[in-house]
């Protein structure tokens, strides 16, 4: 499983078990014949080994992993697992759970058998009717309940004869592959125990397999070579063997689904892995398979990996975009739209069973109170003046935490390239300080005018940032106890006229500085805005597909029993045919719950509940908090 969750993590795996040994038939699927079969039983650079003696070969499961050959960026993931009823295995019971393990890791399942599909064949196959007993789709479901929801989760199923000789022909007319496996399955006649336990293991069957086919393939060679089918060459085997064979490969490329659970398009290869593991800790702890914690519990680790990747994603996608110091909170919030577009591509497309958007409220919004500024959310200003704004806050969401770095970042780098620039037009004045030309009659004027020609020539400089206003303020509250030492130093100013001096630039400086703060709270206001449209709006693509899978998974199955219930009735068997009408009426019932909008309408009321608790809160409190400190700074 590690050599799986390994190589394929991001792929749809189309995995398809081979119970037992198709001659000649397990190599061909992974393409082009390749070099010999390795004498390991283990899969190698050709496939699996091919046994030619009495004793069995495989034991347990092998698992080979290759790229798809018809289908881009899918693993075909070959499952071989050893015959059931091994006379040399210690316990029978082993044959039971390697036959479910399999069947519920694939897309589409491949029995074999030898010569013909008779009774004793089926037979062979009895531990399908023990799967009520091993299997339950949800905890404390009836076995009747189980068996009508399996459909859901099982795979297709392909029964391989080989060594097929005879004639394909039922009463006389001639019948093909697929006809023949139907009419071995037909329900029989009579009220005997052998008869009922025979019925039941059809009954199963068709049930549990809705999608069915079957191929025969005729021996690959003469009797004397069967012996050394690997080192035959292609030419050497016989041609009805190899049409046949091509047939079954090509079916298994072409029409094969890839492994899917309901609801959920593709399972990838740490899926697949997730579900070996978890299925087989069930086995050895309880004995009883539950296939909903199972998939639940295997969705959560699969969501928490969804939520690291688009916060990773997001992270990479911010540092190719951002450029810091960014000339303005619009422009950084340009970048964590577009960012933030595909880190929600990335999480919608790997999301799992999240039915409650949990996972996506983590990336939206977080839970309990954390105390913010104005430099990480545009509500408190942190600055020499006397107004300091506070409100508790939601805590941020993953999505929002990655963010407010950058923000931190861009501020970071704006207040650093600001104060540099600072530091160079201020060494003229310092040079006119220390030649005294400020301490002079009327020199706090001339003062005056080179700080504002400093000021504007700071403006003019590019790259400035988001803090030039608050950089700015604060410059000049540092400065401020010089020009006053200057004003009163000045004998032609009044004293009216030192103080309205001397407090001048920094008032002017600090309405700046808050004027900047309410432009990049708006700012911010409106990227939260635009992030949860953006939320919404693939949330709700994504319900919406949901909802088309679902209708289209339910309407499979609503066709599948109305094709067993016309079976049963040609059949003979009216009883059962009116007890299978009472699940179809059930389903139909299902299906038109499925087509209402309020399912949907729940998910995106939750999400935007959760977005109300975080962001109108957010803006009455910073709009109004903003206008008051301009109101008494001004």
């Amino acid at each position: 499983m590690n050599r799986l969750a390994q190589r394929r993590r991001g792929e749809p795996t189309g995995a398809s078990p081979i119970n037992g040994v198709i001659e000649g038939v397990k190599g061909g699927l992974t393409g082009p014949a390749g070099p010999a079969h390795p004498p390991d039983p283990s899969p190698g650079p050709a496939g699996f080994h091919l046994g030619h003696t009495v004793q069995a070969h495989t034991k347990g499961i092998w698992m080979w992993c290759l790229p798809h050959p018809r289908q881009a960026d899918t693993t075909l993931v070959l499952l071989d697992t050893e015959g059931l009823w091994d006379p040399d295995k210690g316990d029978s019971r082993n044959d039971a759970w390697i036959f479910t393990l399999a069947l519920l890791l694939s897309s589409t399942l491949v029995y074999n058998s030898t010569g013909t599909i008779d009774q004793q064949a089926l037979d062979t196959l009895g531990v399908v009717t023990a799967l009520t007993e091993r299997v339950r789709v949800r905890a404390g479901d009836s076995g009747d309940t189980v068996a009508a929801d399996f459909v859901h989760f099982f795979p297709g199923f392909i029964w391989a004869v080989r060594d097929f000789v005879l004639e394909l022909s039922v009463d006389g007319r001639r019948v093909n592959e697929d006809e023949y496996l139907e009419h071995v399955l037909r329900l029989r006649t009579g009220s005997s125990r052998v008869v009922q336990e025979q019925n039941e293991l059809r009954r199963c069957l068709r049930n549990f397999f809705p999608n069915r086919k079957c191929f025969v393939l005729p021996p690959p060679a003469e009797p004397e070579a069967m012996t050394r089918l690997e080192e035959l060459e292609e030419g050497q085997l016989r041609p009805r063997f190899l049409q046949q064979a091509d047939a079954f490969c090509r079916h298994i490329w072409d029409t094969a689904p890839v492994k899917a659970l309901p609801g959920r398009a593709a399972v990838t290869g740490r899926m697949l892995a997730s579900l070996a593991e978890r299925y087989v800790e069930a086995i050895g702890s309880s004995g009883v398979l539950c296939l909903e914690s199972a998939v639940t519990a295997m969705a959560a680790a699969e969501n928490r990996a969804a939520v690291a990747a688009a916060v990773a994603e997001y992270r990479q996608c911010m540092e190719r975009e951002l450029k810091l110091p960014t000339a303005s909170q619009e422009e950084l919030g340009d970048a964590h739209q577009r960012c933030e577009r595909r880190a929600l591509a990335l999480f919608m497309a790997r999301i799992f069973a999240d039915k409650e958007q949990r996972y996506q409220r983590q990336l939206m919004v977080g839970g309990g109170t954390a105390r913010c500024g104005v430099a990480r959310r545009g509500v408190v200003w942190h600055m020499a003046s006397p107004y300091v704004l506070s409100h508790a806050l939601p805590r941020q969401s993953k999505l929002e935490a990655a963010k407010e770095e950058f923000c931190r970042r861009n501020e970071a780098a704006s207040e650093e390239r600001c104060r540099a620039v600072l530091r160079e037009l201020w060494r003229d004045v310092e040079r006119r300080l220390d030649r005294g030309e400020y301490a002079v009659p009327g020199g706090s004027r001339r003062f005056q005018e080179h700080l504002k020609e400093l000021m504007e020539k700071y403006h003019r400089r590019p790259g400035l940032g988001v803090k030039a206003a608050a950089v700015l303020e604060k410059f000049l509250q540092e400065h401020e106890v010089l020009v006053r030492a200057l004003c009163a130093a000045d004998q032609q100013l009044s004293e009216h006229e030192k103080e309205r001096v001397a407090s001048e630039a920094v008032a002017a400086a600090a309405a700046a500085a808050a004027a900047e703060a309410v432009r990049a709270m708006e700012a911010r206001q409106e990227e939260q805005r635009r992030s949860l449209e953006e939320h919404q709006q693939q949330l709700e693509q994504q319900l919406w597909q949901q909802q088309w899978v679902m209708l289209e998974e339910q309407e499979r199955v609503i066709e599948h029993k109305l094709r067993e219930q016309e079976a049963l009735l040609q059949e003979g068997f009216k009883r059962e045919a009116e007890a299978l009408r009472e699940q179809i009426r059930r389903l139909q019932e299902e299906k038109e719950e499925m087509k209402k909008p309020s399912w949907r309408q729940r998910a995106l009321d939750g999400l935007g509940i959760a977005a109300d608790i975080f962001l109108p809160g957010l803006a009455r409190v910073a709009v109004s908090g903003a206008l008051r400190l301009i109101r008494r700074v001004l």
